[in-house]
């Protein structure tokens, strides 16, 4: 049975390199995973917690309900002045008060100009919230532009080796889990 990815990606841009690698990824495991893109992070609205204490917004909970349902999530971010995007952090927020994230198998790939303080910062949040990433499921691409065309084809090829170990890694991963 095919393992269900749930697909975020930090960035909201429509044609974004992030958005392209994560369906890189998504094309690299079509036979042995089935992948959900979550395209609502420029919707949710602020986190609150005032809105939170019985129950979330409808949005909110319907994102809750994907990252439940998915036996991963694949993160696939730019990094913004040095920072997570601030959507992007807004809808892991709507989930610190749950335990959604726990032990959920997360790859996370950080792709931007540097990248560096993004990716670290990520990597706090996921383990903070109890996410089970591994080095193995994590890389960072650095000059992430210049390593992808716009038909979304990975032009670098040590990038595209490097997202085919971590979609093997990924989906060892989840299989491991799932068992």
């Amino acid at each position: 049975m095919k393992k269900k990815i749930l697909a975020i990606c930090g960035s909201t841009r429509t044609r974004s390199a992030n958005l392209l690698i994560i369906n890189h990824v998504a094309r690299l495991l079509s036979t042995d995973a089935q992948f959900e893109f979550y395209n609502e992070l420029d919707i949710l609205p602020h986190f609150n917690p005032d809105l939170d204490k019985e129950r979330a917004p409808e949005i909110v909970e319907d994102l809750r309900q994907k990252i439940r349902k998915a036996d991963g999530i694949l993160i696939c971010t730019p990094e913004y002045v040095f920072s997570l995007p601030g959507a992007l952090k807004n809808a892991i927020e709507w989930c610190v008060s749950t335990t959604i994230f726990s032990e959920k198998p997360v790859a996370l790939i950080t792709a931007s100009a540097s990248g560096v303080i993004a990716h670290e910062s990520l990597q706090l949040v996921l383990k903070t919230i109890y996410a089970d990433i591994r080095k193995e499921t994590q890389l960072l691409i650095q000059g992430a532009k210049g390593k992808i065309s716009s038909e979304g084809e990975i032009t670098d090829a040590l990038t595209a080796q490097q997202l085919k170990d971590l979609a093997d890694n990924f989906l060892i991963h989840l299989n491991e889990k799932n068992r």
